[in-house]
C-alpha cells in the first residue's frame, strides 16, 4: 500500500460524524465496496453551496454510468464512501474526515455537508470507496457574515446541450481567477443524444427522450462523461439551479408546454417531474435541504458573501400559476429579502429574461410568454418593491436566451418613463444552438425595438463578473466556434454598474476609480468573495 493511500485510510480524533445522505440517519456501521468494483468515480467530484464554515461535497459511484438500467454498474448493496478535506493539495494537512453511505435509492450518490472549516479560504477534497480514490477537487468557503470583502469574482453559464458542440468554454473557465461558478439552468437537455458534431455515436437508449428516473440518470451520465465539465466541477464550488430542459422544453408548474406531453394526465407529468428532480439532485452538489420530495424541490435560496454581496437564486419554473412566475410565497420571500439584507450588492440568479424584450421592431409588440414578459404585473411588482425599499445596487444575472445582453431595468419595464432601478446581464449558451455569430439581423432588430437593451451578441461562451464596493464589471467571454475543439476565448464586450447608479455603462465610459493593485492569489487564504447560505 502506498503512503498516499495509507494517509487516506488513517482515522483521527477529529473525524466528522458520518451521514447517511439518503435517509439523514447517522451511520451505525460500514458497508464494504464490492471487491471487483472498477473505477467508481467516472463522473468526477464536485462541491457547492458553500458557507463561511463549510461546503457540500458530491460524487456518485458509477463504474458504468451509461448502463441502461440507470444504476451505473453498481449492485443493490449500500457502500460506505469516505471523504477527507485538506488545506493543501497533497493532503498533508487534513482538517476533516468523514463518511457517507451511497445507496441504491439515490443512485449511489453522496452529498456530505462538511462543517467546521475556516472562513474565506481554499480547501482540497477527495473520496474513497474500497481501494479506489477519486480525483481531487478544490473548493472555497465564504467570508464570515458582515466581514468587509475586497472583491467577488465569479462566472455564470447556462444552456449546454452536449449534442450541439464541445465544452471548450469550460476549459477557459477553469483558467479564470474565480471564487465560484453559477449555473443558471439547462445543464442537461432532455433531447435524444446525437454525437454527429463530436464524431461519436450514442448508445441506442440515449437516442430518445428520457421520461423516467433511469432515463434521466443515463443522460446525466453521458453529459458528465465530458472531461471539461468534470474539470470545471472540480475547480470551484458551484451554485446550481434548473430551467426547463432538465425536465422538458418550456414546462411550467404541473404542465409540459408546447410538447406532445400535453395530452398526458397531470399525475403522469408529476411522476416525470419527480424523476427529473431526483436525477438532478443525484448529479449535483446540492444540500439535503434540496432533496426532492416527489415532484417538489426547493431551489430558491439565498447566499451571503461577507458584507459585499447577497445572491438570491430564483425558481421560475416550478411555481408558475396564472399570472405568477414565482408563486406568492417565493415572491414574498424575494421581496422580504430586499428589506432585510445589508449587503452592498444584491444579485438575483434568474433563469429567463426579466427585462421587457420586444421581438418586433415595428409598431406592434412581440413578447415571449415563457419569459417574465408573460408575467408583466408580477415583474412590475418585484421591481417596484425594490425601488420602494431603495435596494442598493440590484443586478440580475440570467440565462436561457443563447445570446448576450446588457440592459437597464425600469421599475415598470413596460413604461419607458419609469426610473431605472437595476441592471440585467443575460449570458449566452455554452454550446446550445451551435457555433453562433457575432450579430445578425435579429440583433439589430432587438436593439432598435428595445431602447433599454444596450448590447447584443450571439456567440457561445460564458460571463465573467468582478465586483467590489464601488463597481460591478461584466465581461462577455466568447468562443468563435463549438463545432470543433480548441477554440480560443476573448472578451467581446465589457459593461459596468457603478455603486449607487443603477443601469449599465460600457466599460471605459464610467468615471469610477478602482483599486489597480494585483488581485489576491486564489491558491491561498487571501480575501475574496464567497458564498454562505442565509435563507
Amino acid at each position: 500500500m502506498d503512503t498516499t493511500r495509507r494517509r487516506f485510510l488513517g482515522r483521527g480524533a477529529a473525524a466528522a460524524a458520518a451521514l447517511l445522505v439518503g435517509t439523514g440517519a447517522a451511520a451505525a456501521g460500514r458497508f464494504r465496496a464490492p471487491r471487483c468494483l472498477d473505477d467508481p468515480f467516472t463522473l468526477g467530484v464536485a462541491s457547492g453551496d458553500p458557507t463561511s464554515d463549510g461546503v457540500v461535497l458530491w460524487t456518485r459511484l458509477a463504474p458504468d454510468p451509461l448502463a441502461p438500467d440507470g444504476f451505473g454498474g453498481m449492485g443493490r448493496d449500500p457502500v460506505t464512501v469516505d471523504y477527507e478535506v485538506a488545506a493543501d493539495s497533497a493532503f498533508r494537512r487534513v482538517v476533516r474526515r468523514g463518511s457517507a453511505v451511497a445507496d441504491r435509492a439515490l443512485g449511489h450518490s453522496v452529498h456530505p455537508e462538511v462543517r467546521g472549516l475556516e472562513p474565506d479560504r481554499w480547501y482540497f477534497y477527495r473520496f474513497r470507496a474500497g481501494t479506489a480514490i477519486s480525483p481531487t477537487g478544490r473548493t472555497r468557503t465564504a467570508p464570515a457574515p458582515g466581514v468587509s470583502v475586497r472583491r467577488l469574482r465569479f462566472a455564470f453559464a447556462s444552456c449546454q446541450n452536449w449534442s450541439d458542440g464541445w465544452y471548450t468554454a469550460y476549459d477557459h473557465i477553469c483558467n479564470e481567477d474565480l471564487d465560484l461558478l453559477v449555473h443558471l439552468g439547462d445543464y442537461l437537455y432532455e433531447y435524444p443524444v446525437t454525437g454527429a458534431v463530436r464524431g461519436v455515436r450514442a448508445d441506442s437508449w440515449l437516442r430518445h427522450e428520457p421520461r423516467d428516473l433511469n432515463g434521466y440518470r443515463v443522460h446525466y451520465g453521458w453529459y458528465k462523461s465530458d472531461p471539461e465539465l468534470r474539470r470545471a466541477h472540480a475547480s470551484f464550488p458551484w451554485l446550481v439551479t434548473m430551467d426547463d430542459h432538465e425536465l422538458a422544453d418550456d414546462w411550467a408548474g404541473d404542465r409540459a408546454q408546447n410538447r406532445a406531453d400535453l395530452d398526458l394526465l397531470a399525475p403522469m407529468f408529476r411522476a416525470r417531474r419527480a424523476a427529473a428532480f431526483q436525477a438532478m439532485y443525484e448529479h449535483q452538489p446540492l444540500r439535503l435541504a434540496q432533496l426532492p420530495a416527489g415532484p417538489r424541490i426547493r431551489l430558491h435560496r439565498r447566499y451571503r458573501f461577507g458584507a459585499l454581496a447577497d445572491i438570491t437564486m430564483l425558481d421560475t419554473r416550478q411555481y408558475r400559476r396564472g399570472g405568477s412566475i414565482l408563486g406568492a410565497r417565493q415572491r414574498e420571500w424575494l421581496v422580504d429579502g430586499f428589506a432585510t439584507s445589508s449587503a452592498r450588492w444584491q444579485i438575483i440568479g434568474n433563469q429567463v429574461v426579466l427585462g421587457r424584450t420586444d421581438h418586433d421592431a415595428g409598431a406592434g409588440a412581440a413578447l415571449s410568454a415563457d419569459a417574465w414578459d408573460g408575467f408583466p404585473a408580477e415583474r412590475a411588482a418585484v421591481l417596484s418593491a425594490a425601488a420602494a425599499r431603495a435596494v442598493p445596487n440590484l443586478v440580475v444575472i440570467t440565462g436561457d436566451r443563447h445570446e448576450n445582453y446588457a440592459a437597464d431595468l425600469r421599475a415598470d419595464p413596460a413604461d419607458p418613463s419609469s426610473p431605472v432601478v437595476a441592471a440585467e446581464f443575460t449570458g449566452t449558451s455554452l454550446t446550445s444552438g451551435g457555433d453562433g455569430v457575432d450579430t445578425y439581423a435579429r440583433g439589430a432588430e432587438l436593439l432598435a425595438a428595445n431602447p433599454d437593451l444596450k448590447f447584443f451578441n450571439a456567440q457561445r461562451g460564458y460571463v465573467r463578473v468582478e465586483v467590489d464596493r464601488q463597481l460591478w464589471r461584466t465581461d462577455f467571454r466568447v468562443v468563435p466556434y463549438v463545432s470543433r475543439p480548441g477554440a480560443p476565448v476573448f472578451t467581446r464586450a465589457s459593461y459596468v454598474v457603478a455603486h449607487g447608479v443603477p443601469g449599465v455603462v460600457p466599460a471605459g465610459e464610467d468615471r469610477i476609480r478602482r483599486d489597480d493593485s494585483p488581485p489576491p492569489s486564489t491558491l491561498g487564504a487571501a480575501p475574496g468573495g464567497e458564498i454562505g447560505a442565509v435563507g
